[in-house]
């Protein structure tokens, strides 16, 4: 049996929208899952501010990886390579973590790894039920993203076949919940009012649900439309508006619609498991809707525990650890952040061999990190 000490120990840092994740695995063990939110500091605007959420990812990257390292019981310089989201995510934000991975791995002497934030999101399910299938049928569904991905190899074949063409349904929950009164992040408070409202009292539309609309793709703008227009008719005639019902409703229509799609993309494509991924992930009626109708189709789901389904460095550090796994060409120098990178780029590999990086690690053993 072999040591596990053999496997890649990855730092991975997130900041692609307003949590500071940094995150250390070895091989597919996690270590270390600290986080830093800046979401009390949005929550009074009702939404993310991206200047805002840059400055709090200045202010939290170096004891957020100090906490890390500590938690995870390792020195800096035993780190194989330091992975980083280099997109996509808000541009402000990320360039806040590009930065700092590119400091810490000049200054160690480690190989850098940009990684796409989605392709993250997919991989970090190895961390809670072991390797990924291949190929590996990805439902990712956030504040930003609504997709239905194909993964062959997640290191470097991710193949789109739908996404949102308007407000994800994450913003959905945002926007949904501000009509609402009920504050921000709407996806918990939403999810926790729908526990005890009637999912069937309202019958809100499914958007491209018909047989002319695109198979895969998602679109929630006009279901957030029809509810607000609902609760505003309810407001005009001076009738209270049930609240619990309605979370309930809208939840239940944009679950169908999310578990539906993916459940007919794993029999199109004759894949027999479904993971799903991202901030919405945790949503309690995603997850149970979704394995209802996974049992129903014979399709194994693969869903991992909330934590790691919202942004978090431990997603990145899986795959991280992936790309050093199966040698795959660390990032250049000159890496940037891309806030529209496609998730048919996994990672943004450096422009020559593996090993390029080789001249570093003669620097870092200078320790010039203390």
């Amino acid at each position: 049996m072999a040591d596990s000490r053999d496997e890649p120990l990855v730092l991975g840092i997130e900041t692609s929208c307003d949590e500071t994740g940094v995150g250390i695995v070895r091989g597919t063990t996690l270590l270390a899952d600290a986080v830093a939110s800046s979401v009390d500091e949005h929550a009074r605007f009702g939404g993310v501010v991206p200047e805002v959420a840059s400055r709090a990812h200045l202010e939290a990257m170096v004891p957020t990886i100090d906490r890390a390292l500590k938690e995870a019981g390792v020195s800096a310089r035993d780190l194989d390579g330091i992975a980083v989201t280099a997109g996509p995510g808000l541009a402000g934000a990320l360039l806040v973590g590009v930065s700092a991975a590119k400091a810490y791995a000049y200054a160690l002497g480690k190989p850098l790894y940009g990684v796409n934030h989605l392709a993250s999101h997919i991989c970090v399910d190895q961390l809670e039920h072991g390797p990924l299938p291949e190929p590996t049928m990805a439902l990712l569904v956030s504040g930003g993203h609504s997709s239905l991905l194909l993964s062959a190899d997640i290191t470097s074949d991710v193949r789109p076949l739908g996404a949102t063409i308007d407000d994800a349904a994450g913003e959905a929950f945002d926007k949904i919940a501000r009509v609402l009164d009920l504050g921000f992040p709407g996806g918990p408070v939403i999810d926790r009012y729908a526990r005890e409202g009637d999912p069937g009292a309202i019958a809100f539309p499914r958007g491209l649900t018909g047989p002319r609309d695109p198979v895969y793709d998602f679109s929630f703008s006009g279901l957030k439309t029809a509810v607000a227009r609902w609760i505003e008719a309810k407001r005009a005639a001076g009738e209270e508006v049930p609240v619990r019902d309605v979370a309930a409703s809208f939840q239940e229509a944009v679950v169908d619609v999310l578990t539906r799609k993916a459940v007919r993309a794993c029999k199109d494509e004759g894949v027999d498991h479904l993971m799903i991924g991202g901030g919405v992930a945790a949503n309690s009626r995603l997850r149970a809707l979704a394995q209802e109708r996974c049992e129903a189709a014979g399709i194994r789901l693969r869903v991992p525990r909330p934590k790691l389904c919202t942004d978090n460095g431990a997603m990145v550090a899986a795959l991280g650890a992936e790309m050093v796994a199966r040698n795959r060409s660390a990032s250049d120098w000159d890496l940037s952040a891309d806030s529209s990178l496609p998730v048919t780029d996994p990672h943004v590999p450096g422009r020559g061999p593996a090993h390029d990086h080789d001249h570093v690690h003669e620097l870092g053993e200078e320790n010039l990190y203390s």
